[in-house]
């Protein structure tokens, strides 16, 4: 084309396509508190940190069933990687619903017609709730075989051998608590049986202690819901986000004995991650003010999923009922939440820390 003045060559230098640079992975460490089949919340805040291409999965930490959603999630990563890791998760919630579903303490139709998800006043909660604060699970079940649905799952649902040679796989700790001792015990990766795992979830007025190389265990949740030292005190990104389970604040005052319970529960299971925290922010802040230095002295980002309060609002009763439609909406409100603390916080990773210790566990 050419006018007065003007002349553009005809011959033109088609522009060089922009090349997508691959983004950096973004590395952290998952701590998964406890919770019975509130265990379902973790469940999808893990899928939807899945579904997250731009995040990489060095360890995990975890107890009870934050210890299951753990070895779940590691064992789907070894078969397949993050969709593979889903479809693992997914498998295993939906075998526990079919296993719970014949437990005996779950609500008949009417009873959840009546009361929901709450299994408080059921008839077969009600009895079992009254039998566990007279009798033990040894003199319940004389017998050396008990029944629980979560070791045939478990075995049906974890490859332990792969699990445990596997040499590139995530880290991976399971915290459950010495009976003699009295001690937390952490169970590395290398070490991970469905002994292991039972012995984490094992609460002592439902289930007899589970013996791993001749030691008793009850649930890791008494020493360390869950245990965060591990991720950090053998290496790993300083990133780590923690899915929290267990409200730590309500305003009500309980005044039932079953609320009190609630509580005393939420509270005592909050206990250890509430001094690991105070220590935490203790090196933090010395490490602010030069009086520690590093690499000896790490410094930490802490990050929180967690949606108090909706889940303040399920009673302890909750945490045995393995409803299908219960667990459903919970992996929905741990989605909800992983998608919005996604949105929200996702640059501070490698950063800062997207909860302010201090205000929150201190």
């Amino acid at each position: 084309m050419s006018g007065p003045g003007l002349h553009v060559s005809e011959e033109t230098t088609p522009a060089t396509p922009a090349v997508a640079r691959p983004v950096a992975k973004r590395r952290v460490s998952l701590a998964l508190q406890g919770g019975g089949t509130h265990g379902a919340f973790t469940w999808g805040a893990l899928e939807r940190l899945l579904e997250d291409d731009r995040l990489e999965i060095d360890g995990l930490s975890g107890t009870s069933a934050g210890a299951i959603n753990g070895a779940m999630l590691v064992q789907g990563l070894l078969e397949g990687g993050p969709e593979a890791a889903i479809a693992a998760l997914d498998r295993f919630w939906r075998t526990m619903a079919r296993r719970l579903a014949m437990s005996p303490i779950q609500s008949t139709p009417l009873e959840k017609l009546v009361w929901g998800h709450d299994l408080t006043w059921s008839v077969a909660y009600r009895t079992f709730d009254t039998l566990s604060r007279v009798l033990s699970p040894y003199q319940i079940n004389p017998f050396p075989y008990e029944f629980n649905p979560l070791r045939d799952a478990l075995s049906d649902s974890i490859d332990f051998d792969r699990l445990r040679m596997e040499a590139k796989a995530p880290r991976l700790f399971v915290s459950a608590t010495s009976v003699r001792t009295g001690k937390p015990r952490v169970f590395t990766r290398r070490e991970l049986t469905v002994e292991a795992l039972l012995a984490s979830a094992c609460l002592p007025q439902v289930f007899k202690a589970v013996d791993v190389d001749g030691e008793p265990y009850w649930d890791g949740g008494y020493l360390g819901n869950p245990a965060l030292w591990p991720l950090y005190d053998q290496g790993g990104p300083p990133d780590i986000i923690l899915i929290q389970l267990n409200p730590q604040v309500r305003d009500e005052h309980p005044t039932s004995a079953s609320d009190i319970v609630n509580r005393l529960n939420e509270i005592t299971f909050n206990g250890s991650l509430m001094a690991e925290m105070r220590a935490i922010d203790f090196v933090q802040r010395l490490l602010d003010t030069g009086r520690l230095e590093q690499p000896r002295y790490r410094r930490l980002f802490i990050h929180l999923i967690e949606d108090e309060e909706r889940l303040r609002g399920f009673k302890l009763s909750t945490k045995f009922n393995g409803d299908w439609e219960f667990l459903c909406m919970l992996r929905q409100y741990g989605r909800e939440a992983a998608d919005a603390w996604l949105g929200e916080h996702f640059d501070k990773l490698g950063r800062e820390s997207s909860v302010d210790i201090r205000a929150r566990f201190l």
